[in-house]
């Protein structure tokens, strides 16, 4: 069975501490028929941070596998994400009741909005709803997803609870130097998806002999980077082997010399959408 280390949430002005387990699973591009079953197998394997999200169309395959496994509902960490379309109160309050039912769970631990969306102009009437969500006990935390500074301060001036996490695309070819500093100053947690670039970096010549120096894979490496930045951290596979392999990250550390060797790859270069331009 993994063992998994948790992280704490301070969520914003309530002060309420909540735990996060820092390595979690997502369920990204996987079809609903098959969510189920790669679900039940990260949970069978020692997986209690789940991650999904209402675009992803496969909300109902994480929730059977929850029902259908015997884990008490207060050990797992599940995640779900409001898309761009349903932004603004009414339709954020109505997707979110969907989530719910998708999921078939009373509450989930983490809601977020996936993208800022900044060609709507709803952020502020979007983030009402989810203090409203939080106050209701439907969720026990509120956070956002994709936003940059700019968005955070946007959403801080019409807003009385600081999110308590930014899911944000991280990896060591796109640092998010300043995402990760407005967050460390505002007890912000963030979390990175995408943290291997979508595989674009497992064949990095420093990573390569790193991962040869330490007899551990590329992967391994580049998530035990993630660990050692202080992120939580999103792996995703179909594969059990891999799974695995991704939470075998807790026996080994980097030394600073391979650490600074991994932090120097960045080129400010994503794999995903650009939170400016996508609405």
């Amino acid at each position: 069975m993994l063992s998994i280390p948790d992280r704490t949430l301070t969520h914003g002005t309530t002060g309420e501490p909540i735990t996060i387990p820092q390595l979690g699973y997502g369920v990204f591009q996987v079809p609903d028929e098959q969510t189920e079953d790669v679900t039940a197998t990260a949970l069978d394997l020692g997986y209690r941070h789940i991650d999904t999200a209402s675009i992803y169309g496969n909300e109902a395959g994480v929730g059977r596998a929850i029902a259908a496994s015997d884990i008490p509902r207060h050990e797992l960490f599940v995640t779900t994400k409001l898309w761009n379309d349903d932004q603004g109160r009414d339709r954020t309050l109505a997707a979110f009741d969907t989530s719910l039912s998708k999921l078939g769970l009373d509450y989930v631990d983490l809601y977020l909005i996936h993208w800022p969306a900044p060609g709507k102009g709803l952020i502020a009437q979007t983030w009402a709803a989810f203090e409203e969500i939080l106050a209701s006990g439907r969720t026990r935390a509120i956070g956002v997803s994709n936003f940059l500074p700019e968005h955070l301060d946007l959403l801080a001036e019409h807003s009385s609870i600081t999110p308590a996490v930014n899911q944000i695309e991280l990896h060591p070819r796109l640092a998010q130097h300043a995402s990760r500093k407005y967050a460390q100053d505002r007890g912000i947690e963030i979390e990175a998806w995408s943290p291997l670039g979508q595989g674009t970096i497992l064949d990095d010549p420093t990573i390569v002999d790193i991962a040869a120096a330490l007899g551990k894979s590329p992967a391994q490496v580049i998530l035990r980077w993630h660990i050692e930045q202080g992120h939580t951290v999103l792996s995703k596979t179909v594969t059990p082997q891999r799974m695995r392999d991704n939470a075998d990250i807790f026996d080994f550390a980097l030394s600073a010399d391979q650490s600074a060797a991994i932090d120097a790859l960045n080129t400010n270069t994503r794999v995903g959408p650009d939170p400016l331009e996508l609405n």
